[in-house]
């Protein structure tokens, strides 16, 4: 099984969010289950920078905009694997992020990066971009590579199957009508039966109605997307896909992120041996300059900081959960308002809150390492990986119930406690009252060392590597390959 990954980021050369981590560990859990993995990315700087041994595969020539475009094919550091990377210096050599300016602006021309990139996932299905290796499924990942399903089913015979994942259906990569003709598409295509979505060019659209199967990183989101609470406007395209859209939930990779090997905390620990945690707390409360308060619930939050992530609900909740005991460490960007809000918080309470605004990956490691919870309080949430993090650090999640927080959360009911089933805390109304009432059950839970200790060691046996998650993809592939396409729209 020859399986290609197009996607715009991954870990850790590019990361914005836990997209990047997804595409560094799902292929390399693939490989190890035999299939026959590449990658294909945009040629960003630290991609350039970073993959080994890139040899020139096809030069294309100019191309959506850019003079000059060739096709490498190099080595991922690290695992080796063997990765394509679309080089072209006008599209992709330029300072700031992969979407945004050093301002936080769009690029203006996102609309060319990213038709290129899909383009050129469907010339290598094709078989006229690298003879030697042509993939039998082409697997997407958000709308920077959701072109690639619409450049191949339009332009048959093509062997290849296509596989789309939704991570967040919220960024849909939305562009001016007027730029149609850049893309070399059918004008039938410029309609609401196809891209046209609300006045405006859908990439993330192209996806949902061209790939063969379209999945998402939990089975909630692949419910609730099709909602009109949670289907961002195209809930009605995803109700029509039906049996086609399925979920997938995320693993994690469980060697980066192991609490019994990470170099990056305090003291190494696992469930056996629980002293290392205690002293990562320690020492994150005197890295933080936080109270050495044993008594407090250090809870912390990694997240981006917007209200989709329910950082609203955090501070209007803070003061009662701090006069509760509860000491918070925040570590994220996001929406200005919302970094002001912070930061007067751990201005007002020294020494029992913190916040680091930026995202430091070991700082992150040693946060989820000594805290005794983590809270993740979405207001949708297609799988989410901090919460995995924490239950493999035995940090117990605070989560609302909602997406993959609902998929990998258990509640700690009573009964959930008495069977030996619960994992953390969940709450379900996006309020500040329910977030503040399931902090403070983790409050009166850890007042009771031996239910916290059974909540902890339930946390950390959860199985959360990619080893399931491979096998149902290779599954999703096998039937993709069978011919079971569940009827994509570009077949007539």
């Amino acid at each position: 099984m020859k399986v290609l990954h197009v996607a715009a980021e991954v870990f850790p050369l590019v990361k914005t969010g836990g997209l990047a981590d997804v595409v560094a560990a799902l292929p390399v859990a693939l490989a190890a289950q035999g299939a026959d993995v590449r990658l294909l990315l945009p040629g960003l700087p630290a991609v350039m920078d970073s993959v080994q041994g890139a040899r020139t595969v096809i030069d294309i020539g100019p191309c959506f905009g850019a003079l000059r475009v060739r096709l490498l094919l190099a080595r991922m550091p690290g695992s080796q694997l063997p990765v394509y990377v679309v080089d072209a210096p006008y599209l992709y050599r330029r300072g700031g992020g992969p979407y945004q300016d050093s301002l936080g602006e769009e690029w203006p021309d996102n609309l060319q990066r990213f038709a290129l990139l899909g383009w050129v996932a469907a010339h290598l299905a094709a078989d006229d971009a690298d003879s030697t290796w042509v993939p039998n499924i082409v697997h997407a990942h958000d709308w920077h590579a959701a072109m690639a399903c619409a450049y191949i089913a339009e332009h048959p015979p093509t062997p290849a199957g296509t596989v789309f994942t939704v991570h967040n259906l919220a960024f849909q990569g939305l562009f001016p009508m007027h730029d149609w003709a850049t893309l070399g598409l059918a004008t039938r295509l410029m309609s609401p039966a196809g891209l046209e979505f609300h006045g405006q060019l859908s990439f993330m659209k192209a996806g949902l109605l061209f790939a063969d199967r379209v999945t998402t990183v939990s089975p909630t989101y692949a419910r609730e997307i099709a909602t009109h609470e949670f289907g961002c406007g195209l809930d009605g395209v995803i109700r029509g896909r039906g049996a086609s859209v399925t979920g997938v939930l995320n693993g994690i990779d469980d060697e980066v992120w192991n609490p019994a090997t990470d170099p990056a905390i305090a003291e190494r620990y696992d469930a056996e041996r629980m002293g290392g945690k205690r002293s990562c707390r320690q020492a994150l409360q005197r890295e933080l300059g936080l109270d050495a308060d044993d008594d407090a619930l250090l809870v912390t939050v990694v997240s981006r900081l917007s209200a989709q992530k329910g950082l609203d609900l955090v501070l209007a909740a803070l003061p009662d959960l701090l006069s509760a005991g509860v000491q918070l460490a925040v570590q994220g960007t996001g929406e200005p308002g919302l970094e002001a809000a912070l930061r007067m918080a751990m201005l007002a309470h020294p020494g029992r809150v913190h916040v680091h605004i930026g995202y430091d990956e070991a700082r992150a490691h040693r946060l989820i390492a000594g805290a005794d919870a983590i809270a993740v309080p979405s207001r949708f949430e297609p799988c989410g990986l901090t919460q995995l993090y924490g239950l493999r650090y035995g940090t117990l999640p605070i989560v609302r119930r909602v997406g993959g927080l609902a998929d990998t959360v258990t509640d700690a009911t009573p009964q959930a406690v008495a069977d030996g089933r619960a994992t953390g805390f969940s709450f379900d109304a996006a309020t500040p009252a329910a977030f503040e009432r399931a902090v403070k059950r983790a409050v009166e839970a850890r007042r009771v060392a031996r239910t916290w200790r059974a909540l902890v060691a339930t946390a950390m046996s959860q199985p959360l590597s990619w080893e399931g998650p491979a096998r149902a993809y290779l599954d999703l592939y096998t039937a993709v390959r069978a011919g079971e396409h569940m009827g994509r729209l570009g077949e007539g």
